[in-house]
């Protein structure tokens, strides 16, 4: 059962970027009054989020930072909920800290505040991490990444947000707020914010031709509006709880390429694979039943990679080479 937005104070952390943008704007659709947060609202960076509709009347900007604790609880000041989005996407191990602790702050700022319900955005990576998983068995929101392994082979942002989401399920346990954790794996779709997210600039590497080889590896992708669909469904249902996944497809990384190729013929993607003498690694099942049963309908992959190379030439991250696109 969902419960009516108007009117109703939300905040999103993380407000400017990829996730955090399309966030915003479908809150701001639905009617919420929406706080966005940044470390520097200011920024030219962060100007998009006023242009869209419906910003005028129902955003405002707030500073915070995660490791500063006053900065949350104001800004979470007389909210019914929050949507913590913001996290350092990097592999650097300086910054595993600023995920965990940060995330600790965001859940007791909320508590603080009176906060009842918190959208954890979470990542893939906190899930299929584990090489003892059977390769049969099917992915779900019981799985976890194995943390050894993780920092075996030095996968940074895989331990942070597998530590960062056990983090917030104990925080919240203890303050008496109700979690709601989206699990996302690689985003793509249209940019909102004018710099360049991890996710898109791995597409933009091959678009352009500067990475000669891809691995021999499986991947699992879905569309920013369907994560920012997921965040706003798993929180106006007062029925939810605890973890949902939210993948749109899986597939190899050679069939993820030619539908690059298939779409966009004229860029010089690369053909090659890193390991080509091994047999190609197969996909393995998931369930996003748990997601489905909220209405959840994902966007086709193929609309997704369209509107992210569109995106990626209109905001001048990749040239536009002259063809008609197939779709």
């Amino acid at each position: 059962m969902a419960e009516a937005a108007a009117e109703k104070l939300v905040c999103v952390t993380g407000a400017g970027g990829f996730i955090g943008s399309w966030l915003v704007k479908e809150l701001l659709q639905r009617g919420y009054v929406v706080r966005g947060t940044a470390r520097h609202p200011e920024d030219p960076k962060n100007a998009h989020l006023l242009a869209l509709d419906g910003a005028q009347e129902r955003l405002s900007l707030y500073h915070a930072d995660v490791l500063d604790y006053m900065s949350l609880r104001r800004a979470f000041s007389l909210c019914d909920g929050v949507f913590h989005v913001a996290s350092p996407v990097s592999n650097d191990p300086d910054l595993v800290p600023v995920a965990i602790e940060g995330t600790k702050n965001v859940l007791n700022a909320a508590a603080d505040m009176g906060v009842q319900r918190v959208v954890f955005t979470s990542s893939y990576g906190a899930v299929h991490m584990n090489p003892n998983r059977d390769p049969d068995r099917t992915v779900d929101e019981s799985c976890w990444s194995d943390l050894e392994f993780c920092k075996q082979t030095q996968n940074w942002y895989c331990y942070a947000k597998m530590v960062a989401e056990k983090t917030a399920m104990e925080e919240a346990s203890k303050r008496g707020i109700q979690l709601l954790i989206v699990v996302p794996p690689g985003t793509i779709g249209r940019m909102l914010q004018p710099t360049l997210n991890l996710s898109l600039s791995i597409v933009a590497t091959y678009m352009k031709g500067t990475k000669k080889a891809y691995s021999n590896a499986v991947g699992a992708y879905v569309d920013v509006r369907d994560v920012a669909l997921a965040h706003i469904l798993v929180y106006e249902d007062v029925s939810t709880h605890g973890r949902y996944l939210c993948i749109g497809h899986m597939l190899h990384q050679s069939e993820f390429l030619q539908m690059m190729r298939d779409l966009f013929p004229q860029y010089p993607i690369t053909t090659k694979c890193k390991d080509e003498n091994k047999p190609l690694i197969k996909p393995y099942k998931f369930s996003t039943q748990r997601l489905n049963a909220l209405g959840m309908k994902f966007t086709t992959l193929k609309e997704s990679l369209y509107n992210t190379v569109v995106s990626l030439q209109e905001n001048g991250h990749i040239p536009v080479l002259l063809h008609k696109s197939s779709l």
